[in-house]
């Protein structure tokens, strides 16, 4: 979910399409106006499994950044489409493959931009001993640096690899679904861990300690997944993140999809909740709120009633 010009976008999948939802109201965002931005073709490389877009503003166009195959599991990769204008409804156009030089099976990719305006594409794949052609078995989490928004330029650097209890539940083991989350300098890196089939499923945090994202050792992890399952919420995993309302009064928020009861597996729904900060600008989340229990929030623009 992404938020422009006062309006709130949903984008999301549906095996071989990709939509987008808008609404002025992040609590109806489920209902709102949709747009289907992109469709798979019939055969080919990207036309089965179109897996977790992310919709990203870099200068004046929109980028969608999704997973595809063929219809065999081993064959995906990134892609990317580009608006034709400014608006995040597009119209877009298929652009092509984004992958490193390595060209492994790739999914959940994501890019950060630093504050010079430098590129970098992080992605969830696999170690260096699986050959490009075989499917990924342990996940891991690699950056490169991109020279544009659809070129990825260096060669990927390890960022991640699954190495706590908490991050190695299920087969194999999991680190994805990267995504950005930055408060003043600070830059995080919030990823997913363990298999995103099993009420496990959590997220982790990286923390970029120095300037160079491309030193694998400026990227620090906790040693704790910074939001967990409860008695009562399974397997909340692969985030995003929301702001609603300016300055001061403004409240971030996560957006995230868990499983709809133990032990359901893939059969999940999405679901937001607000979030804070400590002292030391790293993201505070609590516990995933259960389903049917009521968020208190202030009302504004975004959210509730003006």
């Amino acid at each position: 979910m992404v938020a422009h010009e006062g309006m709130f976008y949903y984008c999301y999948s549906t095996g071989r399409g990709i939509n987008v939802r808008v609404s002025a109201r992040l609590e109806s965002i489920g209902q709102g106006d949709k747009s289907v931005l992109w469709t798979a073709p019939a055969l080919g490389a990207y036309s089965q499994n179109v897996w977790a877009p992310e919709m990203h503003r870099i200068g004046e166009r929109w980028y969608v950044y999704f997973a595809a195959d063929d219809g065999e599991n081993k064959n995906h990769r990134m892609y990317v489409l580009r608006s034709e204008g400014d608006d995040p409804d597009g119209p877009y156009v298929f652009v092509g493959k984004v992958a490193d030089k390595s060209d492994r099976w790739a999914i959940d990719g994501t890019v950060y931009q630093d504050d010079t305006g430098a590129l970098y594409f992080i992605w969830s794949g696999p170690p260096e001993s699986v050959p490009p052609d075989d499917e990924a078995g342990q996940q891991n989490l690699y950056l490169a640096a991109m020279s544009d928004p659809v070129t990825v330029e260096g060669e990927r650097v390890l960022i991640s690899s699954p190495e706590f209890d908490w991050e190695r539940v299920g087969d194999p083991d999991v680190n994805e679904g990267p995504t950005v989350l930055k408060r003043g300098e600070r830059v995080h890196v919030i990823y997913s861990a363990s298999g995103s089939w099993t009420d496990d499923y959590c997220l982790g945090r990286l923390t970029l300690e120095g300037d160079d994202p491309l030193a694998a050792g400026a990227w620090v992890k906790h040693d704790e997944p910074v939001f967990a399952k409860t008695g009562g919420v399974f397997g909340p995993g692969h985030a995003s993140f929301v702001r609603v309302g300016d300055g001061a009064g403004g409240v971030d928020w996560i957006v995230y999809h868990a499983a709809r009861s133990k032990g359901s597996g893939w059969d999940r729904d999405v679901r937001l909740q607000p979030f804070g900060w400590d002292g030391e600008g790293n993201p505070d989340f609590g516990e995933p709120v259960e389903v049917g229990v009521r968020i208190g929030v202030p009302n504004g623009p975004g959210m509730g009633q003006d």
